[in-house]
């Protein structure tokens, strides 16, 4: 099946991301896709090397006759993110990716692609390979675990790199450029909770929330899209209140960088209050479903009566904590920027919520191209929790990535693309967190822009990549390469 991929244009960068598809590469377990580029650097003769956090170096020298120019760094990541639908049968540990090309587009079936970054890896691998392209010294930097604590970026060290520029292959609208990023960091909350036994005289249901579009926390938290936990905990409040159910599990939203798509719940309900119960939710089912009619067109509320009633659930105070600290945490854009029109400047997501042996475990996350406003909006999600009695930790966070209006490269970027497409590109930041950030702190002076072809549906099983802008992706990086400035300019 992902032999389809040999068909298409440029080969060899979709050459390269057949391989890579693979190859299972989830964060935390990059060992793999590690190994491979090692290989491949040995195969081709290529200097390498490996630093202590996992981070891959491969070293190629001028193509003859461009000695001259600048050394520049390519960068990409090696991970990515593992989402899948709940009925797809897949290990992203041990299996591969499975490709499908649907009207000019590539997708996974129901599952992540991991696009994001593999074709900035692959284009990297491209260009690695070559004889026949312009390019003057080239750094290729592969880093770990971007997509769950950025640790490869963290734990660069600050002598790894010679180059001045930095080419970052990991954005994900063809036609737009990043000249900078938001920062960011992680708000985790364990909240205390005990059970007793179940009531008895009771009905048993699950309650789910599926079928939301789901997508980056950073790139789609301004489309207007549903928060699985939010819905289910709406629902479970307002029925609480009427009908005093008890929870018996719950569980929502995977990943800190991805909006939840879906949750469930095992609830019980006296059996007098069953068919209230019922109509409530289908009332509440109603009005949801109309408020995101246009932007979650799929959304599914389902209530499902199941025949075993659980042994315990959870304390109705604890209870209590839960579902008012779920309500009342914020989620969504906080500020949008002063100065850039339509540029979300803050925002938080809440990602996930599990349940441990002792404690809800709830993850959220927090991004601000300002670090006033990012430490505002944490604790602010901090506070919420801190009420109801949670233990809350954070991150140290990630910095933001400043844009330089003094930018080499990219006057050098927007001029190649309006000279291959006869188009003025669009200059912005990006509300989403990128490696950038860190790696500008590590090499403060670096010239860095970051660009890509056009990704939809990031960090969920929708996502996609669109075949003709990788295209211009890889004709707008090798023509930028041939225009790197001299060292000595």
């Amino acid at each position: 099946m992902n032999d389809l991929l040999l068909s298409l244009q440029p080969e060899k960068v979709w050459s390269y991301f057949r391989e890579i598809t693979l190859i299972p590469r989830p964060s935390k377990q990059e060992e793999r896709i590690n190994q491979y580029l090692i290989d491949f650097a040995i195969m081709h003769q290529l200097q390498h090397a490996q630093d202590e956090v996992g981070n891959v170096f491969i070293y190629k020298k001028a193509m003859p006759g461009y000695e001259h120019l600048k050394t520049t760094v390519l960068q990409s990541h090696v991970d990515m993110v593992c989402e899948k639908n709940s009925d797809k049968i897949h290990d992203f540990s041990t299996d591969p990716i499975e490709v499908r090309l649907v009207d000019g587009w590539v997708k996974a079936n129901g599952t992540t692609l991991g696009a994001d970054d593999g074709i900035g890896v692959a284009a990297q691998l491209a260009i690695l390979a070559s004889d026949n392209i312009p390019h003057g010294p080239i750094e290729c930097l592969f880093t770990v675990d971007e997509e769950t604590g950025l640790t490869g970026a963290f734990g660069l060290s600050n002598e790894a790199l010679k180059g001045k520029i930095l080419l970052n292959l990991d954005s994900e609208d063809e036609g737009e450029l990043f000249i900078g990023c938001a920062g960011g960091k992680d708000t985790v909350i364990e909240l205390p909770y005990s059970t007793e036994a179940c009531p008895e005289g009771v009905k048993a249901y699950m309650l789910g929330i599926s079928g939301l579009k789901g997508g980056h926390s950073g790139d789609d938290i301004h489309k207007g899209l549903g928060n699985a936990n939010k819905l289910l905990n709406r629902i479970l409040f307002a029925s609480e209140k009427q009908f005093q159910i008890r929870i018996a599990h719950i569980e929502g939203g995977n990943l800190r960088n991805a909006l939840a798509r879906e949750a469930s719940a095992t609830v019980v309900v006296s059996q007098a209050n069953a068919e209230k119960f019922e109509a409530l939710v289908t009332e509440l089912k109603a009005g949801i479903c109309n408020e995101f009619a246009v932007t979650e067109p799929l959304l599914a509320i389902s209530l499902t009566s199941i025949d075993s009633i659980p042994d315990k659930v959870v304390v109705f105070a604890d209870q209590q904590k839960l579902l008012r600290s779920l309500y009342a945490c914020p989620h969504g854009v906080i500020a949008y920027s002063q100065t850039i029109p339509g540029f979300v400047e803050t925002s938080t997501n809440l990602a996930s919520i599990r349940m441990e042996a002792e404690y809800f475990l709830i993850t959220t996350s927090q991004r601000s191209s300002l670090e006033s406003a990012k430490e505002d909006i944490a604790n602010m999600v901090k506070a919420t929790f801190e009420l109801a009695g949670a233990k809350v930790t954070q991150s140290n966070g990630y910095p933001g990535w400043a844009p330089n209006p003094e930018s080499e490269i990219r006057e050098i970027t927007v001029t190649s693309y309006l000279n291959l497409f006869n188009e003025q590109p669009q200059v912005k930041a990006i509300h989403a967190g990128l490696e950038c950030g860190l790696i500008g702190d590590k090499y403060p002076g670096m010239d860095m822009i970051s660009y890509g072809p056009t990704i939809k549906g990031a960090h969920s099983p929708d996502e996609r990549i669109e075949i003709s802008s990788v295209q211009k992706f890889w004709d707008l990086t090798l023509d930028i390469l041939k225009n790197i400035p001299s060292e000595k300019a």
